[in-house]
């Protein structure tokens, strides 16, 4: 009954998880069918494939996240010289 809805009226989706600021994953509430956004910006299905891909598309982000933090820590930092 549940493809049924998705099927007559479309996926119910809602973000499950946030990869980057551009790539998230979602899921429909109705067939708990889950997708992500393609490298074009489109929904497609979440495989493994994809699966594999934001997961090291969030082990970059994150890593470039916390290195930016640290450089404006560290340009907040007051600098005496003699």
């Amino acid at each position: 009954m549940k493809n049924i809805h998705c099927k007559m009226f479309g996926h119910d989706i809602g973000i499950t998880k946030e990869v980057t600021y551009h790539v998230k994953e979602y899921k429909c509430k109705n067939c708990r069918k889950e997708f992500t956004t393609s490298s074009s910006g489109n929904l497609t299905e979440l495989t493994t494939k994809y699966k594999e891909i934001n997961k090291v598309l969030e082990y970059i982000h994150k890593k470039r996240i916390s290195k930016t933090n640290r450089q404006k820590l560290n340009s907040n930092l007051l600098v005496f010289k003699h």
